[in-house]
Protein backbone atom coordinates (compact mmCIF):
# COMPACT_ATOMS: atom_id res chain seq x y z
CA UNK A 1 0.00 0.00 0.00
CA UNK A 2 2.85 2.39 0.80
CA UNK A 3 6.04 3.11 -1.14
CA UNK A 4 8.03 3.55 2.07
CA UNK A 5 8.06 0.94 4.83
CA UNK A 6 7.31 2.12 7.39
CA UNK A 7 5.26 4.98 5.95
CA UNK A 8 5.80 7.85 8.41
CA UNK A 9 3.02 10.42 8.81
CA UNK A 10 3.32 13.80 10.51
CA UNK A 11 -0.08 14.73 11.97
CA UNK A 12 -0.42 18.51 11.98
CA UNK A 13 -3.67 18.48 13.97
CA UNK A 14 -4.39 21.90 15.51
CA UNK A 15 -0.80 22.75 16.39
CA UNK A 16 -0.89 25.53 13.79
CA UNK A 17 -2.79 27.65 16.33
CA UNK A 18 -5.02 29.05 13.54
CA UNK A 19 -1.98 30.65 11.89
CA UNK A 20 -1.74 29.78 8.18
CA UNK A 21 1.92 30.82 7.93
CA UNK A 22 2.73 28.55 10.86
CA UNK A 23 0.86 25.71 9.16
CA UNK A 24 2.95 26.17 6.01
CA UNK A 25 6.14 26.28 8.08
CA UNK A 26 5.10 22.98 9.68
CA UNK A 27 4.75 21.36 6.27
CA UNK A 28 8.21 22.56 5.25
CA UNK A 29 9.71 21.33 8.53
CA UNK A 30 8.00 17.94 8.23
CA UNK A 31 9.44 17.47 4.75
CA UNK A 32 12.91 18.43 5.97
CA UNK A 33 12.57 15.92 8.82
CA UNK A 34 12.14 13.15 6.24
CA UNK A 35 8.55 12.05 6.80
CA UNK A 36 6.57 10.51 3.96
CA UNK A 37 3.25 12.28 4.51
CA UNK A 38 1.44 15.04 6.33
CA UNK A 39 -2.10 14.65 7.59
CA UNK A 40 -4.77 17.17 8.48
CA UNK A 41 -8.08 16.79 10.30
CA UNK A 42 -11.15 17.96 8.43
CA UNK A 43 -13.96 19.21 10.65
CA UNK A 44 -15.62 22.29 12.08
CA UNK A 45 -16.96 22.61 15.60
CA UNK A 46 -20.46 22.22 14.14
CA UNK A 47 -19.60 18.92 12.43
CA UNK A 48 -18.15 17.59 15.68
CA UNK A 49 -20.63 18.60 18.36
CA UNK A 50 -23.33 21.06 19.43
CA UNK A 51 -22.76 24.47 20.93
CA UNK A 52 -24.15 23.39 24.28
CA UNK A 53 -22.76 24.22 27.73
CA UNK A 54 -24.10 21.31 29.78
CA UNK A 55 -21.68 19.20 31.80
CA UNK A 56 -21.58 16.33 29.31
CA UNK A 57 -20.22 18.74 26.71
CA UNK A 58 -17.25 19.62 28.94
CA UNK A 59 -13.91 17.81 29.17
CA UNK A 60 -13.98 16.55 32.74
CA UNK A 61 -11.14 14.01 33.02
CA UNK A 62 -8.67 15.23 35.65
CA UNK A 63 -5.61 14.07 33.67
CA UNK A 64 -6.74 15.52 30.33
CA UNK A 65 -4.73 18.24 28.60
CA UNK A 66 -8.06 19.91 27.87
CA UNK A 67 -9.74 19.60 31.29
CA UNK A 68 -12.42 22.23 31.71
CA UNK A 69 -12.75 23.01 27.99
CA UNK A 70 -16.13 23.02 26.33
CA UNK A 71 -16.10 20.63 23.36
CA UNK A 72 -17.42 23.19 20.90
CA UNK A 73 -14.79 25.75 21.91
CA UNK A 74 -12.03 23.14 21.85
CA UNK A 75 -12.89 22.02 18.33
CA UNK A 76 -13.14 25.60 17.15
CA UNK A 77 -9.63 26.21 18.44
CA UNK A 78 -8.19 22.97 17.08
CA UNK A 79 -9.83 22.82 13.67
CA UNK A 80 -7.99 23.44 10.43
CA UNK A 81 -9.91 25.91 8.23
CA UNK A 82 -11.19 24.10 5.16
CA UNK A 83 -9.90 26.83 2.85
CA UNK A 84 -6.37 25.95 4.00
CA UNK A 85 -6.57 22.35 2.83
CA UNK A 86 -5.94 22.88 -0.88
CA UNK A 87 -2.90 25.16 -0.52
CA UNK A 88 -1.41 22.99 2.24
CA UNK A 89 -1.93 19.83 0.18
CA UNK A 90 -0.37 21.48 -2.87
CA UNK A 91 2.60 22.69 -0.80
CA UNK A 92 3.14 19.22 0.66
CA UNK A 93 2.95 17.58 -2.76
CA UNK A 94 5.46 20.09 -4.17
CA UNK A 95 7.84 18.96 -1.42
CA UNK A 96 7.41 15.29 -2.33
CA UNK A 97 5.01 14.43 0.48
CA UNK A 98 1.73 12.54 0.36
CA UNK A 99 -1.01 14.78 1.79
CA UNK A 100 -4.33 13.56 3.15
CA UNK A 101 -6.75 13.99 6.03
CA UNK A 102 -9.15 12.48 8.54
CA UNK A 103 -12.77 13.39 7.78
CA UNK A 104 -15.10 13.49 10.76
CA UNK A 105 -18.42 13.53 8.95
CA UNK A 106 -19.80 12.88 5.48
CA UNK A 107 -19.61 16.54 4.46
CA UNK A 108 -15.85 16.35 5.09
CA UNK A 109 -15.60 13.25 2.90
CA UNK A 110 -17.36 15.08 0.07
CA UNK A 111 -15.07 18.07 0.51
CA UNK A 112 -11.91 15.93 0.52
CA UNK A 113 -13.11 14.09 -2.58
CA UNK A 114 -13.31 17.46 -4.34
CA UNK A 115 -9.58 17.78 -3.57
CA UNK A 116 -8.90 14.22 -4.77
CA UNK A 117 -7.05 13.11 -1.65
CA UNK A 118 -5.15 9.83 -2.20
CA UNK A 119 -5.82 8.24 1.21
CA UNK A 120 -8.38 8.53 4.00
CA UNK A 121 -7.79 8.17 7.72
CA UNK A 122 -10.54 7.08 10.11
CA UNK A 123 -9.79 8.44 13.58
CA UNK A 124 -10.07 6.07 16.52
CA UNK A 125 -13.09 7.83 18.05
CA UNK A 126 -14.92 7.53 14.71
CA UNK A 127 -14.35 3.77 14.35
CA UNK A 128 -17.93 3.07 15.35
CA UNK A 129 -19.41 5.70 12.99
CA UNK A 130 -20.59 3.20 10.39
CA UNK A 131 -22.19 5.79 8.05
CA UNK A 132 -18.88 7.69 7.95
CA UNK A 133 -16.93 4.49 7.24
CA UNK A 134 -19.36 3.61 4.46
CA UNK A 135 -18.90 7.04 2.88
CA UNK A 136 -15.11 6.68 2.98
CA UNK A 137 -15.26 3.14 1.57
CA UNK A 138 -17.34 4.36 -1.38
CA UNK A 139 -14.44 6.57 -2.48
CA UNK A 140 -12.48 3.39 -3.40
CA UNK A 141 -9.39 5.00 -1.87
CA UNK A 142 -6.95 3.32 0.54
CA UNK A 143 -8.01 3.61 4.18
CA UNK A 144 -5.95 3.92 7.34
CA UNK A 145 -8.04 3.24 10.45
CA UNK A 146 -7.01 3.77 14.07
CA UNK A 147 -8.47 1.13 16.36
CA UNK A 148 -8.10 2.96 19.67
CA UNK A 149 -10.57 1.69 22.25
CA UNK A 150 -12.42 -0.55 19.80
CA UNK A 151 -13.18 -4.12 20.79
CA UNK A 152 -12.21 -6.79 18.30
CA UNK A 153 -15.91 -7.19 17.45
CA UNK A 154 -16.11 -3.48 16.61
CA UNK A 155 -12.96 -3.76 14.48
CA UNK A 156 -14.48 -6.71 12.64
CA UNK A 157 -17.68 -4.73 12.06
CA UNK A 158 -15.74 -1.77 10.63
CA UNK A 159 -13.72 -4.05 8.34
CA UNK A 160 -16.89 -5.85 7.20
CA UNK A 161 -18.50 -2.48 6.47
CA UNK A 162 -15.60 -1.54 4.20
CA UNK A 163 -15.44 -4.95 2.52
CA UNK A 164 -19.18 -4.95 1.81
CA UNK A 165 -18.64 -1.88 -0.36
CA UNK A 166 -15.22 -2.43 -1.92
CA UNK A 167 -11.75 -3.86 -1.58
CA UNK A 168 -10.06 -0.69 -0.35
CA UNK A 169 -6.46 -1.29 0.74
CA UNK A 170 -6.74 -1.15 4.53
CA UNK A 171 -4.18 -0.50 7.25
CA UNK A 172 -5.17 -0.80 10.92
CA UNK A 173 -3.30 1.36 13.41
CA UNK A 174 -2.88 0.37 17.04
CA UNK A 175 -3.70 3.49 18.99
CA UNK A 176 -3.88 4.32 22.68
CA UNK A 177 -6.60 6.96 22.99
CA UNK A 178 -5.10 8.96 25.84
CA UNK A 179 -3.23 12.21 25.30
CA UNK A 180 -0.37 11.85 26.00
CA UNK A 181 -0.30 8.05 26.28
CA UNK A 182 1.94 6.22 28.74
CA UNK A 183 4.49 4.01 27.03
CA UNK A 184 3.37 1.06 29.17
CA UNK A 185 -0.16 1.42 27.79
CA UNK A 186 1.01 0.92 24.20
CA UNK A 187 0.36 -2.85 24.23
CA UNK A 188 2.03 -3.27 20.86
CA UNK A 189 1.52 -7.02 20.87
CA UNK A 190 -2.09 -6.15 20.00
CA UNK A 191 -0.82 -4.69 16.72
CA UNK A 192 0.90 -7.94 15.79
CA UNK A 193 -2.23 -9.88 16.77
CA UNK A 194 -4.37 -7.59 14.58
CA UNK A 195 -2.22 -8.44 11.58
CA UNK A 196 -2.54 -12.15 12.28
CA UNK A 197 -6.29 -12.13 12.90
CA UNK A 198 -7.40 -9.74 10.15
CA UNK A 199 -4.81 -10.18 7.41
CA UNK A 200 -4.57 -6.38 7.17
CA UNK A 201 -1.44 -4.30 7.18
CA UNK A 202 -0.89 -2.74 10.60
CA UNK A 203 0.84 0.24 12.11
CA UNK A 204 0.88 2.61 15.06
CA UNK A 205 -0.78 5.93 15.76
CA UNK A 206 1.52 6.98 18.57
CA UNK A 207 0.54 9.42 21.32
CA UNK A 208 3.48 8.61 23.60
CA UNK A 209 6.27 11.07 24.26
CA UNK A 210 9.42 9.85 22.53
CA UNK A 211 10.24 7.41 19.79
CA UNK A 212 10.54 4.10 21.64
CA UNK A 213 7.03 2.87 20.83
CA UNK A 214 7.39 3.72 17.14
CA UNK A 215 10.70 1.85 16.84
CA UNK A 216 9.29 -1.17 18.68
CA UNK A 217 6.23 -1.14 16.43
CA UNK A 218 8.45 -1.11 13.36
CA UNK A 219 10.29 -4.16 14.68
CA UNK A 220 6.92 -5.88 15.16
CA UNK A 221 5.88 -5.30 11.56
CA UNK A 222 4.30 -1.84 11.46
CA UNK A 223 4.02 -0.54 7.90
CA UNK A 224 2.78 2.92 8.98
CA UNK A 225 3.71 5.19 11.88
CA UNK A 226 1.70 8.31 12.67
CA UNK A 227 3.03 10.92 15.08
CA UNK A 228 1.73 14.38 15.99
CA UNK A 229 4.01 17.21 14.91
CA UNK A 230 4.76 20.69 16.25
CA UNK A 231 7.42 23.28 15.47
CA UNK A 232 8.02 24.25 19.09
CA UNK A 233 6.35 22.55 22.06
CA UNK A 234 7.08 25.53 24.27
CA UNK A 235 5.09 27.79 21.94
CA UNK A 236 1.98 25.73 22.64
CA UNK A 237 -0.59 24.06 20.46
CA UNK A 238 -3.58 21.90 21.35
CA UNK A 239 -1.56 18.69 20.93
CA UNK A 240 1.89 20.09 21.67
CA UNK A 241 2.44 18.01 24.82
CA UNK A 242 2.56 14.75 22.86
CA UNK A 243 3.86 16.10 19.54
CA UNK A 244 7.38 15.83 18.14
CA UNK A 245 9.51 18.81 17.23
CA UNK A 246 11.38 18.71 13.89
CA UNK A 247 14.67 17.38 15.28
CA UNK A 248 12.81 14.66 17.18
CA UNK A 249 10.80 13.71 14.12
CA UNK A 250 13.98 13.45 12.08
CA UNK A 251 15.41 11.16 14.77
CA UNK A 252 12.24 9.05 14.70
CA UNK A 253 12.39 8.72 10.92
CA UNK A 254 16.01 7.54 11.09
CA UNK A 255 15.38 5.17 14.00
CA UNK A 256 12.37 3.56 12.29
CA UNK A 257 14.22 3.23 9.00
CA UNK A 258 17.17 1.67 10.84
CA UNK A 259 14.86 -0.70 12.73
CA UNK A 260 13.26 -1.82 9.48
CA UNK A 261 16.65 -2.30 7.81
CA UNK A 262 17.91 -4.27 10.81
CA UNK A 263 15.08 -6.81 10.46
CA UNK A 264 16.49 -7.96 7.13
CA UNK A 265 15.82 -11.61 6.29
CA UNK A 266 16.55 -15.02 7.78
CA UNK A 267 20.29 -15.66 7.34
CA UNK A 268 22.50 -18.37 8.84
CA UNK A 269 26.24 -18.66 8.31
CA UNK A 270 26.83 -14.93 8.33
CA UNK A 271 25.96 -12.21 5.88
CA UNK A 272 28.05 -11.53 2.79
CA UNK A 273 29.72 -8.70 4.68
CA UNK A 274 30.81 -11.12 7.42
CA UNK A 275 32.50 -13.72 5.23
CA UNK A 276 35.94 -12.10 5.31
CA UNK A 277 35.87 -12.13 9.12
CA UNK A 278 35.64 -15.93 9.22
CA UNK A 279 39.42 -16.13 8.92
CA UNK A 280 39.64 -14.87 12.49
CA UNK A 281 38.03 -18.01 13.87
CA UNK A 282 40.35 -20.48 15.62
CA UNK A 283 42.08 -23.49 14.07
CA UNK A 284 44.93 -25.94 14.84
CA UNK A 285 48.48 -24.69 14.21
CA UNK A 286 51.98 -26.07 14.68
CA UNK A 287 53.31 -24.47 17.89
CA UNK A 288 57.05 -25.22 17.36
CA UNK A 289 59.45 -26.41 14.67
CA UNK A 290 59.00 -30.18 14.28
CA UNK A 291 60.82 -32.83 12.23
CA UNK A 292 59.05 -35.50 10.21
CA UNK A 293 58.24 -38.52 12.36
CA UNK A 294 57.12 -36.47 15.36
CA UNK A 295 54.19 -38.02 17.22
CA UNK A 296 51.94 -35.04 17.74
CA UNK A 297 51.12 -34.17 21.33
CA UNK A 298 49.46 -31.24 23.07
CA UNK A 299 52.74 -29.31 23.37
CA UNK A 300 53.31 -29.47 19.62
CA UNK A 301 50.01 -27.92 18.62
CA UNK A 302 47.83 -24.98 19.60
CA UNK A 303 44.30 -23.85 18.85
CA UNK A 304 44.69 -20.23 17.80
CA UNK A 305 43.50 -17.58 15.40
CA UNK A 306 43.41 -17.45 12.31
CA UNK A 307 41.36 -20.26 10.80
CA UNK A 308 43.57 -21.69 8.03
CA UNK A 309 44.33 -24.92 9.85
CA UNK A 310 42.09 -27.82 10.79
CA UNK A 311 39.00 -26.93 12.77
CA UNK A 312 39.28 -27.23 16.57
CA UNK A 313 36.77 -30.09 16.58
CA UNK A 314 39.51 -32.35 15.12
CA UNK A 315 41.83 -31.84 18.11
CA UNK A 316 41.19 -35.33 19.59
CA UNK A 317 41.80 -36.96 16.20
CA UNK A 318 45.15 -35.30 15.44
CA UNK A 319 46.74 -36.00 18.82
CA UNK A 320 48.90 -39.10 18.39
CA UNK A 321 49.17 -38.73 14.63
CA UNK A 322 52.67 -38.89 13.09
CA UNK A 323 54.04 -36.03 11.00
CA UNK A 324 55.28 -37.22 7.60
CA UNK A 325 56.86 -33.87 6.72
CA UNK A 326 58.97 -31.30 8.53
CA UNK A 327 56.80 -28.54 10.00
CA UNK A 328 57.60 -25.06 11.25
CA UNK A 329 56.12 -22.96 14.02
CA UNK A 330 53.10 -21.03 12.79
CA UNK A 331 52.20 -23.53 10.05
CA UNK A 332 48.51 -24.45 9.79
CA UNK A 333 47.95 -28.13 10.36
CA UNK A 334 46.46 -30.08 7.42
CA UNK A 335 45.51 -33.73 6.97
CA UNK A 336 48.12 -34.27 4.23
CA UNK A 337 50.88 -33.45 6.73
CA UNK A 338 50.12 -36.56 8.80
CA UNK A 339 50.29 -40.33 8.30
Amino acid sequence: MFEQDPFIIAELSGNHNQDFELAKAMVHAAAKAGVDAIKLQTYTPDTMTLNVRRDEFMVSESDSLWKGDNLYDLYAKASTPWEWHKPLFELAESLGLVAFSSPFDISAVNFLESLNVPIYKIASFEMTDIPLIQAVARTNKPIIMSTGMATFAEIEEAIATIRAIGNNPLTLLKCTSTYPARIEDSNLMTMADLAKRTGCQVGLSDHTQGLGAAVAATALGATAIEKHFVLDRCAGGVDAAFSMEPSEMAALVKACRDAKAALGRVVYGGSEAEQAAKKYRRSIYIAQDLPAGTVLGETHLKIIRPSFGLAPKYWPEVLGKVLKVDAIKGQPLAWNMME
